[in-house]
């Protein structure tokens, strides 16, 4: 499994909503709110005594966007489903999984020598039409590795860490800890660090 950060965005967005909420950047260009080092400051610091309020006092981590590369085996992908957060982009199976022969590099944990011929006997087949692609899928693994894009808010974020950051499977450990270690905002974490 392996988890990378894409993209950070809408820090500064939310934070000009806070002031918005709060009457401090009313009136305010976003860009002069940008530029006052003060102001700024003191939205920011208003935002890390709201972040763990739910019930719409933390709304604002709602407009703070991340995109995460996730290359995780099917199993855990059944279990991220269950979120049904916002976008996820993916390799699919029915178009990719055809292209090339598969290998031990292409499943979490190892799996048996004879079953990756096996697998690869079937992929032959489908790139000769001699089969549906659907037996192919019926016989993967579920540590058949795939890639996804995952798109949510820091909020979803903050709920999955919560939920999941004890899970016995490790792999949900491992993309916790990741996170936690290498979101930019770690200050809207603290509270679920280490829980």
């Amino acid at each position: 499994m392996k988890t990378v950060i894409i993209k950070e965005a809408g820090f500064e967005e939310a934070l000009y909503g806070i002031g918005l909420s709060y009457g401090l950047t009313s009136g305010i260009d976003y860009n002069d709110f940008l530029d006052d080092g003060d102001l700024f400051h003191n939205v920011w610091s208003v935002s890390k005594k709201l972040y763990n309020k739910d019930l719409g006092h933390n709304k604002f981590l709602e407009s703070m966007q991340i995109w995460i590369s996730i290359n995780a085996p099917r199993f855990l992908w059944s279990e991220i489903d269950t979120y049904r957060i916002s976008t996820k982009q993916s390799e699919s199976t029915m178009h990719t999984l055809s292209k090339s022969d598969l290998d031990q590099i292409n499943f979490e944990y190892n799996i048996p020598t004879f079953y990756i011929e096996h697998i690869n006997k079937l992929v032959k087949q489908v790139r000769e039409n001699k089969i549906n692609i659907d037996i192919l899928k019926n016989d993967l693994p579920e540590g058949f590795l795939q890639t996804r894009i995952w798109n949510m808010s820091y909020k979803e974020l903050r709920n999955v860490i919560k939920q999941r950051q004890k899970h016995k499977l490790p792999q949900w450990r491992m993309f916790c800890d990741y996170m936690l270690r290498d979101v930019e905002h770690k200050e809207y974490f603290n509270d679920i660090i280490g829980e």
